[in-house]
């Protein structure tokens, strides 16, 4: 009988441990942030999970920028707020039609 008791009361004993229920959440935890992981990892709408990537952060104003990923290649392109200028020569004029459409007439090379 004596051993019963003693069996007992360390059963009723593990019962008790508040560490144990500490332990239980911890694990629980873990397990909820390695599914958030996962989730951001496979997410589509990530513009870096596909190979070839152009991301343009504020577009159209001064501090314009433009990230472009090509394989494993980051490149980084900051506006100076200038406006370019280069050398060139006119090649032709281009026409929109009252249906939309686009007409292309190349300039003379004189």
């Amino acid at each position: 009988m004596a051993n019963l008791r003693k069996a007992l009361n360390i059963l009723h004993e593990e019962e008790d441990d508040p560490i144990l229920s500490v332990v239980n959440i911890i694990d629980v935890f873990l397990v909820i942030i390695a599914i958030l992981l996962i989730t951001i990892i496979e997410n589509p709408l990530n513009p870096f999970s596909s190979d070839d990537v152009v991301v343009v952060k504020n577009p159209g104003q001064a501090d314009m920028e433009m990230i472009i990923k090509q394989g494993e290649t980051l490149t980084r392109y900051e506006s100076s707020g200038e406006i370019g200028e280069g050398e060139g020569a006119l090649a032709g004029t281009a026409y929109r039609l009252k249906d939309g459409s686009m007409i292309y007439v190349p300039a003379d090379e004189d």
